[in-house]
């Protein structure tokens, strides 16, 4: 039986002070390949189990395994340099470099990741012909991101999560800012190139619409038990 790309087991996290809340995670694993949509309001803890599972923050128990590895066992140094290795992040906001060039922005993870660099032969050709796979025009290529339109920032965040085959792709939120049919041909071109490079997606959401297009759809309170500290 092939071993998941992500497992979480016996997780236990707690935010301090009164306004925090606690969440543990008995059991959750993605399979490689697999497309699972993560549900839950504001609030509710996706952002933290998102932070868990990038290594952002550790939990005070549990097990963490990316790929085979447990995150919970490295330095800090070594979770980023293990995320930049092994997983691609799609941010709500993008998170470019406004004013670096589209290829500055698609890259920039390889800068951190030697092993995810060698999965490619040529990065700026790579960078391109995933650009031209999600419908970026060639002369926006060397385009400062700042002079793009809120869809293309978009995919220039896709392409840079998905620049060197991460096995697994975690994306937060990215269609919350868009009407339906923009969120439709994000979603088709995202899970387009998921599938031609077979890697996991973890995507969190509040809007259960999404859910048809995913292989598996979890609630938050589904997989982790959440308890906030009393006013």
């Amino acid at each position: 039986m092939t071993q998941p790309v992500l497992k979480l087991s016996g997780v236990t996290f707690r935010w301090p002070g009164r306004a925090g809340f606690a969440l543990s995670v008995p059991d959750f694993s993605v399979a490689a390949g697999e497309s699972v949509l993560l549900l839950g309001d504001s609030g509710a803890g996706k952002s933290t189990l998102l932070s868990l599972i990038c290594g952002t923050l550790l939990p005070e128990s549990g097990t963490i395994l990316v790929n085979g590895t447990d995150i919970t066992g490295l330095s800090g140094a070594g979770r980023d340099r293990f995320r930049a290795e092994q997983i691609g992040v799609i941010f709500q906001q993008f998170n470019l470099l406004p004013f670096g060039s589209v290829v500055d922005n698609i890259l920039l993870p390889l800068r951190f990741a030697p092993q995810r660099r060698g999965r490619v032969a040529d990065a700026r050709a790579d960078a391109a012909a995933i650009c031209t796979a999600l419908g970026l025009p060639g002369d926006v290529f060397t385009a400062k991101a700042h002079t793009l339109s809120v869809g293309q920032q978009q995919r220039v965040a896709v392409a840079r999560a998905l620049i060197g085959q991460p096995p697994l792709i975690v994306a937060d939120e990215p269609t919350s800012a868009l009407d339906a049919n923009s969120q439709a041909a994000f979603l088709d071109l995202l899970f387009q190139q998921k599938a031609a490079q077979n890697t996991a997606l973890l995507m969190v959401s509040h809007d259960p619409r999404l859910g048809d297009r995913f292989d598996r759809v979890v609630g938050i309170t589904d997989i982790a038990r959440i308890t906030r500290a009393a006013a």
